[in-house]
Parts: C-alpha cells; structure tokens; sequence
C-alpha cells in the first residue's frame, strides 16, 4: 500500500494517533507478498500455462484482493483532522513515494528485460500492467479519490456508514462493467491502458471492503467469531470456485458472480485465519519475526522482484506435463518465491546503505 502503504502504514499527519500496531497483519502482508512472488515465478519465471496450474487460478483469486483489502484497511484514521493542507500533504507524499520508486524501476526493468529501450519502454507503458509496475500507480488512484472523500466526509460531518457504502457499491459497479462486455465497452480505450484505470477498477471495491472493515472494526470482530460464519465462509468460497473454475453454470453477463464472491470469501478466510491465530504471527516467533519483515519491505520486494525472476521454462512445462499436483505446484512455487525474496531483501539492504537511495527509493 507509499506502498509502504499498501503495505505498511499511511503516512501520519498532524492531528493523528497512531493505533497499537497489529502484528498479525503485518505478518499476513509479509504472507501475501510472498504468494505475489510466487505466482509471478510461476507464471513468469516456468511459463506455466494458467489453465494446466492447479495452483494459479486460485492464487489469482485473492492475492491482489487482500493486498488492497489490507491497503485500504490501514488507510482509515479515525482522529485525523482533514484540512486543505492536511488533502495535499498527503496525495503530495502519496506521488513521491509511489511514483518516483516505481517509474525508476520500472526503467530498470526495460534496461534488462528488453533489447531496445524505446521499444520496451512504449510496449510497457502501453499494457495496463506497466510490466508489473501497475500496482504503486493503481494505488495512488485508490488514495486519491479516497483521501478526497474522506476531506469531504469529514468537512460536511458525514458520521453514518452510508457514504463509505455507497462508494463502495458505486465502486463495485464499475468494476462490474469491465467483465460485462457485451454490454460496455468504453474500458477498451487506450486511455484506460495507459493509465492503468482499468486495474485500478478491478481492485478498487477491495480497497474500500478494508477501509470499511476498519471503520466497523468491533462490529467485524463479533461477525468473524459469530458461530458458524467461518464454516458459511469456507463452503460459499468453494461452491463458487468450483463454478468459476469447472462447473461454470453461471454464464453470459453474470460469469463473473461466483468469482467475485470466491475473491471475497477468500479474503475473509485467510484474515481471520491470522487474526485467530494472532500469537503464532508475534516478533516472539521465529515464523512471525520472519513474516513481519517481509511485510515490512513489501515495497522493496514488489520493486525488485521482477529483475530476478527465474528463467526456468523446464520447470513450467513439467507442471503442465503433469497437472493436478497441487502441493508439488505450490511447494515448488514457493520454494523458489522465498528464494528471489531473500535476494530481493539482500539488495534491499545493499541499496539501503545509502541515505538518499533510502528515501526516494523506498520511502524510508
């Protein structure tokens, strides 16, 4: 979420507190990050086929989701005092820690990937997904209008849950309009690419889903350990992701339901897993120290990642040879994921030795 954002916390501003620190999640970011990496060194390091994984089509259900569900949940800052200066002070830091890290690496990234710059860099920047790079620019989208509804919220007194629902149901419905093609096709503009508005549309709602989490945070609480709500959770997420992955009964322009729902069923499942298990994810646990250092450098991983990718085409030909292994697919993935994180966190650190490299690079 800068990133740091996405990832750890907004940036404070005069007239906030800052809340007791969860541990928990910021062991689930490091957790999340880690099934970033290896979904792309699946998919971009063995060039395995999406529709032969028996791992992919289900990491790609929630990997982004919760990242920005996580984002959104930090965004929220119940006692900061919204001003003028407070709106631009913040979308302003928002711009340098994002933009700037992201358009050098995203440089870098050309440098080594493609033999002719110019060449690269305009099919990069032409693909929504800027090479990977989309993230950082999307989630500056997301912070925009949200720290523009929170200045207006908090200027017209708005107390009631209805605003925040309402742009989040508005938010849900544009991101309807992308997977109904038959129906609207105006997100087929270059504009849309270019600027990665269409990825910002398909993960914006998630942003929100967290922020409101947040805002109700008690009345969440009593809903995660309601009896029963867990097991509903478990059982609608694999219903709809065994319609959106096999049976496919919903078809023509409500496709996309029961992936929606799947994407938001497993979300849920896997933060109230760690919020259950909150004592295994404390800094007085080797697996919860390890973890909440990944999600402290998420920003650094996301960065770097990329320039280290596997180039192990054999690997990804094996699996598809061989479908239906999930544990091996998932085991291999992630050993291999752990790998290009650790480097990334020995760069990192390399890099971070210099002062202004510290900064502008990685925020801190």
């Amino acid at each position: 979420m800068a990133p740091n954002n996405i990832i750890t916390t907004t940036a404070m501003a005069p007239g906030a507190k800052k809340a007791p620190r969860m541990e928990w999640l910021d062991a689930m970011r490091g957790f999340t990050m880690i099934l970033v990496v290896a979904y792309h060194v699946s998919l971009i390091g063995f060039d395995q086929s999406i529709k032969e994984s028996s791992v992919l089509p289900l990491f790609v259900l929630f990997r982004m989701p919760l990242f920005f569900f996580i984002s959104g949940f930090l965004a929220y800052k119940s006692n900061l005092t919204w001003s003028g200066n407070t709106l631009g002070t913040l979308v302003w830091k928002k711009v340098k820690i994002q933009i700037f890290p992201t358009l050098v690496f995203l440089y870098v990234f050309v440098v080594v990937k493609y033999p002719d710059f110019m060449t690269g860099i305009n099919a990069v920047m032409a693909s929504p997904t800027k090479g990977g790079y989309w993230f950082t620019w999307s989630l500056l989208h997301m912070f925009i209008v949200y720290y523009l509804f929170s200045f207006v919220e908090y200027k017209l007194k708005w107390r009631s849950w209805i605003p925040i629902a309402i742009l989040w149901f508005a938010a849900l419905c544009i991101y309807a309009t992308v997977y109904m093609p038959a129906w609207f096709t105006y997100h087929n503009a270059p504009f849309y690419k270019y600027s990665s508005l269409i990825q910002t549309m398909q993960f914006f709602h998630f942003f929100l889903f967290g922020n409101i989490v947040r805002r109700y945070w008690g009345n969440f609480q009593k809903l995660f350990d309601t009896r029963g709500f867990f097991l509903t959770c478990l059982i609608v997420a694999f219903i709809c992701c065994a319609d959106f992955l096999k049976w496919h009964v919903c078809r023509m322009q409500v496709t996309n339901l029961p992936r929606t729902t799947a994407m938001y069923t497993l979300l849920l499942i896997i933060f109230m897993t760690f919020r259950y298990y909150k004592d295994y994810f404390t800094k007085e646990n080797r697996i919860g120290r390890m973890l909440q250092y990944i999600g402290a450098r998420t920003l650094d991983i996301y960065l770097l990642h990329f320039l280290f990718m596997p180039n192990l085409k054999c690997v990804g030909k094996f699996l598809d040879a061989n479908p239906h292994n999930f544990v091996l697919d998932t085991t291999i993935s992630l050993v291999f994921s752990l790998l290009v994180v650790g480097f990334c966190i020995v760069v990192s650190n390399i890099i971070r030795i210099s002062p202004f490299l510290k900064k502008y690079l990685f925020g801190r």
